[in-house]
Formats: C-alpha cells, sequence, structure tokens
C-alpha cells in the first residue's frame, strides 16, 4: 500500500510539472493585424518632414540638388504566404513627406494568419483603380493627372532645384503618371512593386517599408536633370524612364512586433 501511495504522488508531482510548463507557453494567435510604415532616405540619409527642404544631395549623374515637395501614392498592398495564398489590403496609401503621420498605414482589412510572407503593391494607380475624378480626397490635394494627358491621378511630384552648388540653379518637377502616347493615346504606367524579402509575421505586426528616394535618379536609368528636367508629365518618354527607376526604389526594413 505504500508503495502505491509512493508511487502515485510521483504522478501527481510529474503531472503538476507538466501543467505548469503548458500554462507558460503563449498560444499562437490565429489571427493577427499587420500596418505599415513607410520610412525614406537618401541611399541611407534619413529625409523627413524636419529635413526634407534643407538637405543637399547629389543625384547619380552629379547634380547637387535640394528638395521642395515628395508626394507618391500606391495602393493594392498585398502579402503572399509560402503556400500562394494572397491576402489584399483595401484601400491605397497617399504620403506627403512634408506631413509624418502620413507615413503610416493601416488598412482597413488587415487581420491575417501568422505564417511568412513576401510584399507587393501597385505604384499608383493600376488601369482598373485610376479612374478619373473617383476619390474626394485626392481631388481636395490636387493630386489629379490632367486629363489631356490621359486623367487619373499622379504617382508621383517630387519637386526641387538642382545645380544648387552653382551661380546658375534651376528647378525641376519630377513628376510620374499615365504616359501620353500621342494626342488621345495613352499608356498605362504604373508599376507592380515585389518585393522578395521573407516577412515572418508571429503575433500584430508593423511592417517597414523603406524609399530611397535617390533610386528614381539612378537604377536602371541614370537621369540627367540639365536634359530632363521639365516639363516632363507630357514627356513619354520620361514616363516610361520613371516607371521603370521605381523598381528598385523599395525595400522591406523592420518588422515589429
Amino acid at each position: 500500500m505504500k508503495k502505491i501511495l509512493t508511487i502515485l504522488a510521483i504522478v501527481f508531482v510529474f503531472s503538476a510539472c507538466s501543467e505548469d510548463h503548458d500554462d507558460n507557453i503563449t498560444p499562437t494567435p490565429s489571427q493577427v493585424n499587420v500596418s505599415f510604415n513607410f520610412t525614406h532616405d537618401w541611399d541611407n540619409t534619413l529625409i523627413n518632414s524636419s529635413n526634407l527642404t534643407t538637405e543637399i544631395v547629389t543625384n547619380e549623374h552629379g547634380e547637387e540638388i535640394s528638395m521642395t515637395r515628395i508626394r507618391y501614392l500606391v495602393s493594392r498592398l498585398e502579402l503572399v504566404n509560402n503556400q500562394g495564398e494572397s491576402y489584399l489590403f483595401d484601400g491605397y496609401k497617399f504620403t506627403d513627406l512634408s506631413d509624418e503621420a502620413s507615413y503610416n498605414f493601416t488598412p482597413d482589412n488587415n487581420s491575417i494568419p501568422p505564417g511568412t510572407y513576401t510584399l507587393k503593391f501597385i505604384w499608383g494607380f493600376n488601369e482598373t483603380d485610376n479612374v478619373d475624378g473617383a476619390y474626394a480626397d485626392l481631388n481636395s490635394a490636387s493630386w489629379n493627372w490632367p486629363e489631356m494627358l490621359g486623367g487619373g491621378y499622379h504617382f508621383l511630384q517630387f519637386d526641387g532645384m538642382y545645380n544648387v552648388n552653382t551661380t546658375a540653379p534651376a528647378p525641376f518637377n519630377y513628376h510620374n503618371g499615365t504616359a501620353r502616347v500621342s494626342t488621345g493615346v495613352f499608356e498605362q504606367n504604373f508599376a507592380e512593386i515585389d518585393l522578395p524579402t521573407e516577412i515572418v509575421i508571429t503575433n500584430n505586426a508593423v511592417i517597414e517599408v523603406k524609399m530611397n528616394i535617390a533610386e528614381f535618379f539612378k537604377n536602371p536609368n541614370t537621369w540627367d536633370l540639365n536634359v530632363l528636367d521639365t516639363p516632363l508629365m507630357p514627356n513619354y518618354t520620361a514616363q516610361k524612364m520613371m516607371q521603370e527607376n521605381v523598381s528598385t526604389v523599395f525595400s522591406v526594413g523592420t518588422v515589429t512586433q
């Protein structure tokens, strides 16, 4: 009888230890919430509202430039997991570098299962979404692309001065949107941005998306502002070069969770 009681006591102790161990395990949530934070730099020099108009930078072609305005739009942010399942988030993100509150984006439908993902999105609006006058907030921000150039909306407004280290600085207006082929003939000019960096999400997460502004002037087309400064909106060749160069602008940064 004494031996039986001893065995029962040992079983009870191991059982209790096992239960205590289980109690310390945090269960993996079935759904987590994600949001996005866009940060901006010029070849690793942070650019934000505090230094946007004061920082002097040098582009790939060698022109020293100052920046007065950078505003851009991305849409159809989407996370794709290792099984090929896709989670598309509603809405679009309009960012004005002079307003740091606009750097963050929390979609209305931001709940996904934990997993390993890659991020993709549209630079600007695709043909379905780029509807002239359709978005009241963009209309009030004077974000419209001229009807004579295809209508819809800008993808980017990047303004500043170049050759600022000389006695003859000049303005540039690097504006991107629909490409005008000829009178009344237009070509969609959005870009599909597909970032290969794997994003491991185990809990509620904030995904940093980094924009290297210098890349607009760098890859694959080295931009000569002395030739292509303004006006660029009706310039078909310039618009297609911009579409090509945006492919290297974005990357995935830190994931906070």
